[in-house]
């Protein structure tokens, strides 16, 4: 059972420091931004602060949000994008299913066999079952892992069939590009992992395409996000 977060020795109440996190990473916004919009609302507070409310909270926060059930019948889309640190090239593999909603990612240093077989791996672990089929571009490290860890999941290899994976990286870019880029693959591990969760959960699947059931869909995320929080709505 997931311990309650703990709030204690924090001045400020469980609700501004639930809201400060939702606004980092829910929108494109930098930490001075979010110190600005609080300030409007009469909450004094630094941006160095909200930083270290989003590095203590926002992993915790991320891991009590109820996640999609997995099925044998899921289709994986994998992708990998490149993410300069400190002038050092590191790689941002990522999984989305087939509604685009990202399954997990792993930061790695190497764009190899090796690496695709330590996502697989990891994605099998926290899925608790392979997928019906994965679908990948044309990098054959790839297919090399699948053989050694899932032989019997079939493969599409085409760059055609990949969008889903490939649209998935748009938006962590345009918050690199807010952040300034990241200083270390641990920071870039920590923050897509939080992103990542809070995109899942607000942003609605495709079937919600009126303006009322996108209303209705959001209203029951923010419900989720507080009660993740321990926060009364």
């Amino acid at each position: 059972m997931t311990k309650p977060i703990s709030y204690k020795r924090h001045r400020f109440p469980p609700q501004i420091i639930a809201h400060a996190v939702w606004l980092y990473f829910r929108f494109p916004l930098s930490l001075r931004l979010v110190e600005e919009m609080l300030l409007e609302r009469g909450i004094v507070v630094s941006y160095e602060t909200i930083r270290r409310w989003g590095k203590k909270f926002g992993p915790a926060y991320a891991r009590r949000l109820r996640r999609k059930q997995p099925s044998p019948h899921d289709v994986w889309h994998l992708d990998e994008v490149v993410i300069s640190i400190a002038g050092k090239k590191h790689w941002l593999w990522r999984a989305v299913d087939r509604d685009g909603y990202v399954i997990d990612e792993l930061v790695q240093s190497r764009r190899d066999t090796k690496a695709a077989k330590r996502l697989l791996t990891r994605l099998m672990k926290k899925q608790g079952m392979a997928p019906k089929r994965i679908i990948t571009d044309k990098l054959s490290s790839y297919g090399a892992a699948r053989l050694q860890v899932m032989p019997r999941v079939e493969h599409r290899s085409h760059k055609g069939l990949n969008n889903r994976a490939e649209k998935s990286h748009v938006p962590l870019r345009k918050r690199e590009r807010m952040m300034q880029g990241f200083r270390s693959a641990g920071s870039l591990q920590q923050f897509t992992s939080v992103f990542s969760a809070a995109r899942n959960l607000f942003v609605p699947p495709r079937s919600h395409r009126s303006a009322l059931a996108t209303h209705v869909y959001r209203l029951r995320a923010m419900a989720a996000w507080k009660s993740a929080a321990g926060v009364l709505a």
